[in-house]
């Protein structure tokens, strides 16, 4: 890093440092001779040139600790029991900074500051802290003689002295927890009730038909009561005005409930998403805490794919680098020093421009193994500074745009409706004034009812609810996958998922239970232990006779009476043989000992740990701590699967130096020169590795591998001096180049570790086949190995033409063959991360909605691009969580199934309700007009307050019921619909149209015949008509709304509803409601209590829409497709972005995206003509919509 980038501060301005005078704060307070220097530093930094950061300018720094503008109070900390606040310890990284690192004492000034040990961490036992400990203690302990930091592989040890004392007493890290906060930060405010119900009352609509309710009601008040009534008329001019105001109200506060519920849904959600399990050392022990739960002072391990979670300074650790492009936007990977390092080479005055001790909050570990101290965390870290200056909202998804595109179009037409109601009526009212006997107060109710009728067809037709249906689905979705062992962090994943074509999975843990035992060993050339089977018999292919060759030495042959148990197997290894393969599995190894589910267990890596028990078990190892703590490690090599192997180098006590390697075997078997001959002697040297040799061995991997065991190839070789001439890394001249020197190895032995298949992986792979979704395996396991788990699964079969091949011969392959062999590939073995990411590029291309599952850091391209990118709850990276939209909290792959089925359910929820609404929409909406226009006294059948109750029935219980039911079994007896599916199918347009012709035949022939039909003749009997055409209206939406459960032409419309109990309860809701309405809602609803006859008529006819859906279920599909325009359904059906296949280079890419913005210009994706006429909730939702502009950036809404 150059210097520029480690310290912009005043400490660059050397000066700066004679022009302004600061005393160094003593125990976290401020201490400066002229304040004003501090406010006057701008005018002075602009006219002085910034120098290079040297050790000159850090030791002369004065100004390193000083407050910045604004930040005063971080510095003022009350009762401080720690040397340093707040304020001083974000001069670390405000920017980088060097100085402040040197002022604070380095890392021994911060151990003894911050009340911790580098070595054991912070105590678990710690409450509230005794005495305090001052600044000038804390900064003096690096050259204090009696506490004198020492160099050790870049660790400091402090004087057992300075450990802290403790009161056991009240909470844990009382004194810690208030100084320097823990790592939460505040959370964003949630609406309140009354906020929301402010959110959606503010509807344009609603607040119009508030001022006409509140003007009908003075009318209705001054008729009442100021007008003079016949003998025997009732004075009920007022219920009108009162009975929409009150309409109004049950909309409001409905609508209130179901997004507070839906509100909280969501942040329940988002706190399991940021929560996660890290590695910190506490009382000497390594242990797993919550992130939430890391504190200042805390020891915090580093691993390869960590995400950093809060800032520190590392104390120890191995080749160490960084990616903080998220953080700070360096593209290059930083090289990490530890802190005592750095501090030694500032004290010697050495070249400093390339130290940077610093971990930064939000950074990714890409390489290396080590620890840090921990100096910030929360709002005072560095991510979480710029989480609370940036809370992200939530990005519309796939099918919310194309829903808000159809819900424009619906709203224009039924304001376009709603409008030409109110000329025409309004023609007429004018007409009709002429001659008209109406005093001045019913003139103006009159046409008061001409207005809120036309308002209230607005209310109906424009339909907030379709948007919002979407959010409703989603939310109870995914809080039903968390369930269900997904964790979804992006919400446009789960509808996606519904539509997923292949999956790209691994294998282990994800197919195979993770619980990993080693069960077959071959050390050296000739000692063996493993199962009691006939090994010629496991192959099936012909691998017996591959490993014992003719040629071959008869004691290399492989037959039962060579596999011995495990007791036989260890006495025929010397003293010798079983330390050096005990030290191999501890040394390569991040596994740690700890506590799960109240048992001592090994905790980390499953290979690791299958390893770490048998060394534990049978090699007799101590606590893994003190076996690493013995060994003088001086260089690691962390596992990555790109190279697919892990070592650590240790220096002996003979003044050598060991390489300890263990990885993929077939790999490291090309790194073998040697081999151990006799590994009954003491003598471990080896002896060249012969053609018969290597031969023998390549039969022990396959006949491991076709036995499903996972191989893994120790190696080790010795040097005199580390590292080796003409191998120095030209990055760290203490550490080697590994790849030169990984050569000419000497093999110890191979061993085979069983992982058994999951149970119920068999049927989750046939349920995806039957789904019409593809299972792949993406292994970087042996092909042997992977050919025989997925065969066993059921992805491999042989039978149809399935190709199994290896990420170095599919990565060779020319874009034609890739194409040919693709649709057939079904493993893909040996394979790394980049093959992964080709084979997941080239299927989207391919038109392919593609799952993929990883838990790697270098998996994090290929989850990134994949349509639906699912990482491991328990095995993954925080990188590859973090580049995946769904966390699998189980690691396994029936999850997967489950977040099908619910992507399936989130889809026809919502095409379930937009059939409803779309149904409800054309009848209320043709039926009001028609009845209005037609009507003597501008009176439409349905009237105001009947039509809000519709609406209520419309837009929020029939959301809530349609919106929440679960998936069935039969939900995965179909294929994936593709990208370019329309929203509205055939099978949907023949419902709607259907439904909505039955119920406006039915509506017209009671309200224009019903009088001569049933031969009514009385103002009581046409009283009740009107009532009668309401009530079988209601019923027929209430019945329609059991025929919209199914989509297609299936007859069973109640499969699954005794799972729903949304359904069922929101139903009994409405039909109690309407029976209300009926007998009591007297002149509020404008009703007339019916009779027996009239209710049978009522329900019998409501019934009707079962049996003519059942009819509507038998037209052909054909029939329909014939009928209904093709430019119709593109246009109320429109793709949000209709993307092209990604075959063109980024010229092309970027043209399309122009184009397709231009073609979105006319398209309402941000729903603009809702939210212009109506607001309010719609408003409210917030949906980031990503355009692209000229230049190809992308533009968020």
């Amino acid at each position: 890093m150059a210097s520029q980038d480690i310290e912009k501060g005043g400490g660059d301005e050397a000066p700066l440092h004679s022009q302004a005078s600061s005393s160094l704060p003593s125990n976290g307070n401020i201490s400066s001779n002229n304040p004003e220097d501090v406010h006057n530093l701008p005018k002075v930094v602009e006219s002085i040139p910034i120098q290079e950061v040297t050790a000159e300018t850090i030791l002369s720094d004065k100004m390193a600790l000083s407050p910045d503008p604004g930040t005063e109070h971080l510095f003022e900390v009350e009762k401080n029991k720690f040397a340093f606040s707040p304020g001083q310890l974000s001069k670390l990284l405000n920017p980088k900074s060097l100085s402040a690192f040197h002022a604070l004492g380095g890392i021994a000034g911060l151990e003894k500051g911050l009340r911790s040990n580098i070595t054991s961490g912070l105590s678990s036992d710690e409450a509230s802290l005794d005495g305090t400990v001052t600044f000038e203690d804390a900064t003096g302990v690096a050259s204090s003689p009696r506490k004198s930091a020492t160099k050790s592989d870049g660790l400091v040890t402090v004087s057992t002295a300075d450990k802290v004392t403790t009161r056991g007493s009240g909470e844990s890290f009382a004194d810690r927890k208030r100084i320097f906060r823990d790592n939460r930060l505040p959370e964003k405010k949630s609406k309140s009730l009354l906020e929301l119900a402010w959110i959606t009352y503010n509807d344009k609509v609603l607040i119009l038909l508030t001022i006409a309710a509140v003007v009908s009601l003075s009318l209705g008040l001054y008729q009442t009561f100021g007008q003079k009534h016949e003998p025997g008329e009732a004075k009920i001019e007022w219920v009108e005005g009162v009975a929409i105001m009150a309409a109004i109200i049950i909309v409001v506060v409905v609508g209130t409930l179901n997004d507070w519920q839906k509100e909280r849904q969501f942040v329940k959600l988002n706190k399991k998403k940021e929560d996660r399990l890290v590695k910190v050392i506490r009382s000497g022990k390594l242990q797993e805490l919550s992130v939430y739960d890391v504190l200042v002072g805390d020891v915090m391990h580093l691993e390869p794919g960590d995400m950093v979670p809060v800032d520190g300074v590392l104390i120890e650790g191995h080749s160490i680098k960084c990616d903080e492009s998220s953080a700070t936007g360096e593209s290059d990977l930083l090289k990490k020093q530890s802190g005592a390092e750095v501090f030694r080479a500032i004290e010697a005055g050495e070249d400093v421009r390339k130290l940077d001790p610093f971990i930064l909050s939000g950074s990714k570990v890409t390489e290396g193994v080590g620890t840090f101290l921990v100096t910030a965390v929360g709002v005072h870290s560095t991510f979480g500074k710029t989480m609370m200056s940036l809370r992200e909202e939530t990005e519309a998804t796939p099918l919310q745009q194309k829903l808000n595109v159809l819900a424009e179009y619906i709203a224009k037409l039924g304001g376009a409706a709603a409008l030409v109601l109110f000329v025409a009526l309004f023609i007429k009212f004018c007409v009709q004034l002429k001659g008209s006997t109406q005093t001045p107060s019913e003139k103006g109710q009159a046409f008061l009812q001409i207005f809120i009728v036309s308002v209230t067809v607005v209310v109906v037709a424009v339909p907030e609810g379709l948007p919002l249906a979407v959010t409703l689905a989603l939310a109870f979705a995914t809080t039903r996958m968390l369930k269900d062992n997904n964790l979804v962090r992006v919400l446009r994943a789960c509808e996606t998922m519904g539509n997923a074509t292949t999956v790209c999975s691994d294998k282990t843990g994800t197919l195979t239970e993770n619980k990993m035992t080693m069960v077959a060993a071959t050390v050296g050339k000739e000692v063996q232990y493993g199962k009691r089977t006939d090994l010629g018999d496991d192959t099936g292919n012909g691998a017996k006779s591959e490993v014992a060759g003719d040629d071959r030495d008869a004691s290399h042959s492989i037959d039962k009476d060579n596999v011995v148990a495990v007791n036989d197997f260890l006495s025929q290894l010397s003293t010798e043989t079983k330390g050096l393969l005990a030290q191999s599995i501890v040394q390569n190894s991040t596994a740690f000992e700890g506590e799960q589910d109240g048992k001592q267990t090994i905790i980390g890596s499953k290979t690791e740990t299958a390893l770490l028990q048998f060394a534990r078990t049978y090699l007799g190892i101590g606590p893994l701590q003190e076996e690493r703590s013995n060994a003088n490690v001086v260089q690691v090599v962390p596992f990555d699967s790109g190279h697919k192997y892990m070592a650590s180098v240790v220096r002996l006590a003979d003044d050598r130096f060991r390489i300890y390697a263990k990885g993929a075997s077939e790999i490291l078997l090309q790194k073998c020169t040697k081999i151990v001959e006799n590994p009954r002697n003491a003598d471990l040297s080896g002896v060249p590795l012969a053609a018969e040799d290597s031969a023998y061995l390549a039969g022990v991997i396959s006949t491991y591998a076709s036995r499903s065991l996972r191989t893994i190839a120790i190696l080790y070789r010795d040097f005199e001096s580390w590292p080796p001439a003409g191998a120095v890394s030209k990055d760290d001249s203490t550490q080697a180049d590994f790849h030169a020197v990984f050569q000419d190895m000497t093999l110890l032995g191979i061993v085979g570790i069983q992982d058994p298949l999951r149970q119920g992986v068999q049927d989750a792979v046939k349920d995806c086949q039957n789904a019409g979704v593809m299972v792949r395996m993406v292994t970087g396991d042996n092909v042997l190995t992977a050919k025989a788990i997925a065969e066993e699964c059921g992805i491999y079969t042989p039978k149809t033409g399935g190709v199994v091949m290896e990420g170095p011969v599919f990565r060779r392959l020319s874009q034609d063959e890739m194409d040919q062999t693709i649709p057939h590939l079904q493993v893909l073995a040996r394979s790394s991360p980049d093959d992964k990411r080709i084979l997941v590029k080239r299927l989207k291309e391919l038109g392919e909605t593609v799952a993929v599952t990883g838990d790697g850091t270098n998996d994090a391209p290929a989850l990134k691009m994949a349509d639906i990118g699912f990482s491991m709850g328990i095995a993954g990276t925080e990188v590859a969580k973090e580049a995946s939209a769904i966390i699998l909290m189980d690691d396994n792959f029936a999850s997967i199934v489950k977040a099908l089925m619910w992507g399936r359910a989130v889809n026809d929820a919502v095409k379930k309700f937009l059939q409803f609404q779309l149904t409800v929409n054309i009848t209320a909406v043709i039926l009001t007009f028609v009845s209005a226009v037609a009507s003597a006294t501008e009176e439409s059948v349905l009237t105001a307050v009947q039509l809000l109750w519709v609406n209520l029935i419309m837009d929020t219980f029939a959301a809530l019921a349609l919106a929440t039911d679960p998936p069935t079994r039969n939900i995965l007896n179909r294929k994936p619909q593709k990208k370019s599916a329309p929203l509205i199918t055939l099978n949907m347009w023949k419902m709607i149209i259907g439904q909505a012709i039955f119920q406006l035949v039915v509506t017209f022939i009671l309200n224009f015949g019903g009088e001569t039909i049933f031969s009514y003749h009385s103002d009581h009997e046409k009283d009740q008509l009107r009532t009668l055409v309401f009530n079988t209206f209601v019923w027929m939406q209430i019945f329609n709304e059991f025929n919209n459960r199914r989509l297609d032409n299936k007859f069973n419309i109640f499969e699954g509803i005794q799972h729903n109990w949304f359904f069922i309860a929101i139903n009994a809701i409405m039909i109690g409601g309407q029976v209300m309405i009926v007998f009591v809602g007297g002149k509020a609803f404008h009703v007339t209590p019916l009779n027996g006859p009239q209710w049978g008529y009522s329900l019998v006819l409501g019934a009707l829409s079962l049996p003519v859906a059942i009819i509507i279920r038998l037209i052909p599909d054909e029939w329909i497709a014939n009928l209904v325009p093709k430019i119709w359904r593109r246009k109320l059906a429109p793709e949000v972005v209709a993307k092209k296949e990604a075959k063109e280079e980024a010229k092309d890419e970027l043209k399309e995206k122009v184009e397709d913005l231009k073609r979105r210009a006319s398209r309402p994706e941000d729903l603009s003509f809702i939210t212009l006429v109506r607001g309010g909730r719609v408003r409210s939702l917030k949906l980031g919509l990503k355009t692209v502009n000229q230049t190809g950036m992308m533009i968020t809404k």
